[in-house]
Parts: C-alpha cells; structure tokens; sequence
C-alpha cells in the first residue's frame, strides 16, 4: 500500500517526516509513505503559498499509485485552498482514503460530499505529542488494516458519522465545503480556546437549520482550555448540553477523540 502524504495547512518538518517514515516501516512494513514535497515549504504562516498547496493535493489525491491520503498536521490553511484544490480533482481522488483531523476537516468534508472514503483520525504531527506512537500505530492500523480496535468505541452501526473540531465546522458552514449532516451522529472536539469561545460556537452550530437535521451530538475532549475571566462557570461538556437542549438536538454523551494522542478513529458514513 502506498500512503500519500500532503500538508495544506502548516508547515512539516523534515525530520518529523523521517521519524515517521522509520516508524512506519517497522509497524507497517506493506506500506509505503511518500511525502509530497510540498509539505517542506514555508510561505508566511503555511506549508507554501495557496496555488503550491492546492497543487500539491490534488496532485497527489490524482494519482492512481497512490492509495490512500494521509494529512502530516493540521493548524490553518486548507480553507485558502480548497475550493481551488478540489476542482482539480478526477476520478481517483474518490477512489482514495483520506485520514485527518483539525483543519483537514475542510477538506475530508467536500471529499466526503463528493462520496470519497473519509475519516477523523491521527496524522504524522502527532508522534510528538507524548504517547505519539500509539496515535501513529493506530492511524496506521486503519489505513493498512481497516483495523477495527483503532475506531472510536461508541460508533453505532445504526448511524452514519461524521466528526470535526469545533472551530473548522463553523468555518464551512453554510459554504459550498459543507456536505449534508442530516440523519448522522456528530462527534466534535476542540482545544486551545475560551470556553466563552466554545459557547459562542455551539450557539452558532446548533443554531443552523442543517446542524439540526443530525441524529444527536457527542462531545469529545476539549483541550488547553484557555483560563477566562471571570470564570465562565461551565465546562465543555456542560456548554454542549445546554446548547443541544436548546435547540432540540439529542445529546448523546462523551466521545474519545481530541487534539492528543488517544484520538481514536472516526469514519465518515456508516460503519455497521
């Protein structure tokens, strides 16, 4: 198997790249990584200008060699070039599997939209992170193996999935990035903000008319949370209920995803 690996968000380092290329052989020897040198660029705050890094995604989502696609890190950018990406996009590219989180969820939902294979999961970033090998093995595990013990425990094989930070599926709602949620189960997770930041995102997501077309809500961790004052005086999880009760969406718990190495892996769709 042949594992594509692209950047259109940060900047990657070379000597993480390597670290996991190592890793990835000893766990994985099938597997080949091939790291698109585009994810080594640095223009300003991203992995190379816009027109580099939409170039270099659909590049490598185009080609036939490749099996699957693999985000080395999220951060921010993909929304600067996603529409430009994804219009470049032919038929193997669907044929593909994509694995991301963070800000690769604006790309993983259009791919999802146009019926590619997606899911929420680790990426090359997180070996350093502390327990990063596990997040590799496992990100790994589902590539090569489809490995069941790497998915989130709670997925019900009644409902389709889908899972985002936060932030990014507030970012691409209401834009042509966004695909159609109704009737799925929608895990989310966040980290590094204001829990007033939070709440105002909630607000937003469970405001909109299509949010509330899904089957119910589950929050997953939430991250470094950035200390507030006054204090807000609720947490995360305490935010997302109110904000599901409020606007009748089902609240359905806790879920095992997150920015830190225990993410689990998420599949867009069904999984039964």
């Amino acid at each position: 198997m042949r594992i594509g690996v692209v950047a259109p968000s940060s900047p990657f380092e070379r000597e993480t790249a390597a670290r996991v290329t190592a890793l990835a052989a000893k766990l994985q020897p099938s597997a080949e990584l091939v790291f698109h040198p585009q994810c080594f660029l640095s223009h300003n705050h991203f992995a190379g200008a816009d027109k580099s890094r939409a170039a270099g995604f659909a590049e490598f989502a185009n080609d036939p060699a490749l099996d699957a696609i693999w985000f080395a890190r999220g951060g921010y950018g993909a929304c600067r070039m996603a529409e430009a990406a994804l219009a470049r996009l032919e038929a193997p590219a669907i044929a593909k599997t994509y694995l991301g989180y963070s800000d690769a969820g604006t790309l993983l939902a259009p791919l999802y939209m146009r019926g590619a294979s997606v899911a929420h999961g680790p990426m090359c970033q997180d070996l350093v992170r502390e327990g990063g090998e596990a997040a590799i093995a496992r990100a790994l595990a589902w590539l090569v193996e489809r490995d069941l013990a790497a998915l989130e425990p709670g997925l019900d094989p009644a409902h389709p999935h889908a899972a985002f930070n936060v932030m990014v599926l507030c970012q691409i709602l209401g834009t042509p990035l966004m695909p159609d949620l109704g009737g799925h189960v929608l895990l989310l997770e966040e980290v590094s903000e204001h829990l007033y930041r939070i709440d105002r995102a909630l607000f937003t997501l469970t405001s909109n008319p299509a949010i509330r077309k899904v089957a119910g809500i589950r929050l997953g961790r939430c991250g470094d949370i950035i200390e507030n004052d006054p204090d807000f005086g609720m947490d995360a999880e305490a935010i997302a209920k109110e904000w599901c009760a409020r606007s009748g969406i089902a609240w359905l718990g806790a879920a095992d995803i997150g920015h830190d190495a225990a993410n689990k892996v998420v599949p867009f769709g069904m999984t039964g």
